[in-house]
């Protein structure tokens, strides 16, 4: 065979023993598959494969969404007794009437905690959805003790009040703060702090027919 083939013509190659036809029609069909598994069913594989990959990632999310949508009416339920709490906890907020007497109470609270109130100034409301946020900016000097006491004093109001800190320093106090040379070793807080109250049905309605945002 291998003598066969060393002596075969390539230019008459019809000539050539049956044996030696059929060794190189066997070379060239498996050529013709290799160009074809490349040229054609690879690619189809691959396309294949990432078919089937985004079916299962499609079937995944839809099984989600299928058990979302079977608990719809326990999360609906749900949502509305937690906007319902949310509700019900901001009309525990001071309403618009009671806010003035609000800050004073909180500014007395602060005095008589022993603090040096040195900058106590409510600046214009935010408005919110149902709620308003009043930012005030405060500079208090005082110890530790004395700002404990004061947070103390604010939580025993008989209205809820919620106090937020918006960029706050605290400091030791500097003689320019005291007001006299030497240090006492007080401190100086200052910055922004925020209190909010509740927009009740009446107040909602007379920013709406204004156009209020």
């Amino acid at each position: 065979m291998l003598n066969e083939l060393r002596d075969l013509d390539l230019n008459d190659i019809g000539s050539a023993p049956a044996s030696v036809r059929y060794v190189i029609l066997g070379f060239l069909l498996i050529i013709i598959l290799t160009i074809g598994y490349f040229l054609l069913v690879k690619s189809k594989t691959e396309q294949l494969e990432m078919v089937q990959n985004v079916e299962l990632r499609l079937r995944a999310e839809f099984e989600q969404k299928q058990a979302k949508a079977a608990n719809l009416e326990a999360y609906e339920a749900q949502l509305a007794e937690m906007q319902e709490l949310l509700e019900t906890m901001f009309r525990q907020l001071p309403s618009r009437t009671e806010m003035d007497k609000l800050l004073v109470d909180v500014s007395q609270t602060a005095l008589g905690a022993g603090i040096d109130v040195q900058l106590f100034q409510p600046n214009a409301e935010a408005y919110h959805d149902f709620y308003a946020e009043r930012p005030i900016s405060v500079r208090m000097l005082g110890d530790y003790h004395q700002f404990g006491e004061f947070v103390s004093g604010v939580a025993s109001l008989p209205r809820v009040v919620i106090l937020t800190m918006h960029d706050i320093s605290l400091r030791r106090a500097e003689a320019r703060d005291i007001g006299a040379s030497g240090d006492d070793g007080r401190l100086v807080l200052e910055g922004i702090v925020k209190t909010y109250r509740y927009i009740d049905e009446d107040e909602a309605a007379e920013r709406a027919q204004v156009g209020a945002p």
